[in-house]
């Protein structure tokens, strides 16, 4: 049966293409661990992964022990890192479906024994990823409370150390300052694990900020110091967009990041059509609580595409969509299922033609960045907020 017209256009030859990029710039210092989470940020799990892996990629990050089981079923020799840890329960999951953990918790390492010795695990062979918090107050054990957490690791339990991790939360300020501190804490953690007599193979660090700014260098050198292996962790870039640079701490972004930002590639265009177009008369009112007034008479083209899409009921009256290779302005509210464009000035315009939300269209093109700052928010939103419904097609 024909579907609803709005659906989400998927390149995977782009993101391959990407991670071969990021890995150039990694290398040598660094193995990339491609960031799938959150359905590969709204572009679908199902089609991402596997295109990751086809690039090169050994090692994918998602968020929950569901999305790794899920990812596993799609890439069966890659190995998996669930960043968000465990809950209750799912340490039996965890060691089934070769999954590795990051955990921080003395009750997230109970989980995982329990669940690793329940499947049979030998010692050793659950690998782990400790998280340190150096800074962000978020996920990650306080380096001062290191000594207990450590102590878990100990001859004969099925945990197996296998990386330290922290998360840099201020990779995209120019300054470096933040950056810089965190790493001298990173260091300090480094020297506690060695002091336990343990040793991890991986050091976990660094987002699509950190290595588009050229912060490669630096955490490998880190990891040299401690005999280790280093891992960058990139997200967003991997869909094709360079995270915005804070200007308010340094002059200018680095030239690294620039010549990268101009060499990503988009992986998702989302699009729609026209499903009716009329021509109404200056009075008239257009959507909810008439909050847009025609002044003079008006071709109006509906769209099949609404907030439930993830069209944001923010942009209505003050965004604009892409039609005929122009740019249509959203007048009105945006509804639950459609939208409404002021084709007025675009001619021909009819039942059936494309509308581009997000991508490009002839020379005219609409970025997540544009929506972002349309509705005061970020693109990892603007891409993960797309509907369940909207169709991901692989192109």
């Amino acid at each position: 049966m024909p579907m609803r017209p709005c659906w989400v256009e998927i390149r995977a030859r782009s993101l391959e293409e990407n991670y071969r990029l990021l890995m150039s710039l990694a290398a040598p210092c660094a193995e990339l661990l491609a960031i799938v989470k959150a359905d590969a940020y709204g572009h679908s799990l199902e089609l991402c992964a596997p295109a990751a892996v086809r690039a090169g990629a050994r090692w994918l990050g998602v968020t929950s022990v569901e999305e790794g089981v899920a990812a596993r079923a799609l890439c069966p020799e890659a190995r998996v890192l669930v960043i968000g840890g465990v809950f209750p329960g799912q340490g039996r999951a965890v060691a089934r479906h070769r999954l590795t953990a990051v955990a921080w918790e003395n009750w997230q390492l109970d989980e995982l024994e329990a669940g690793a010795r329940a499947e049979g695990a030998q010692a050793g062979a659950l690998p782990i990823h400790l998280e340190i918090d150096t800074g962000m107050s978020r996920q990650g054990v306080n380096p001062d409370g290191l000594g207990p957490v450590l102590a878990r690791f100990a001859p004969g339990s099925p945990l197996r150390l296998e990386a330290v991790m922290t998360h840099l939360f201020a990779a995209d300020e120019a300054d470096g300052a933040v950056t810089g501190t965190q790493l001298v804490q990173m260091e300090e953690a480094l020297g506690r694990v060695e002091a336990a007599g343990l040793y991890a193979e991986w050091l976990n660090v660094g987002s699509s900020a950190a290595l588009l700014a050229g912060q490669a260098g630096a955490i490998a050198a880190l990891a040299d110091r401690h005999g280790m292996k280093t891992m960058m962790r990139p997200g967003l870039a991997l869909y094709g967009l360079a995270p915005e640079y804070d200007p308010s701490f340094g002059p200018e972004e680095p030239a690294c990041l620039t010549a990268a930002r101009a060499r990503l590639q988009p992986v998702l265009s989302w699009k729609t059509r026209v499903a009716g177009v009329r021509t109404v008369p200056a009075g008239a009112v257009v959507g909810y609580n008439g909050t847009f007034v025609v002044t003079e008479p008006m071709r109006l083209a509906l769209v099949a595409t609404g907030y439930a899409d993830g069209l944001d009921r923010r942009l209505g009256n003050r965004f604009s969509l892409l039609v005929r290779g122009a740019r249509a302005p959203l007048v009105g509210r945006v509804s639950m299922d459609q939208a409404v464009l002021d084709v007025t000035e675009i001619p021909g315009v009819a039942p059936g033609d494309e509308v581009v939300i997000l991508g490009t269209q002839g020379t005219e093109t609409i970025t997540a960045f544009d929506h972002a700052q349309a509705t005061e928010t970020i693109p990892w939103e603007v891409f993960t907020r797309i509907g369940p419904r909207v169709r991901r097609v692989l192109v």
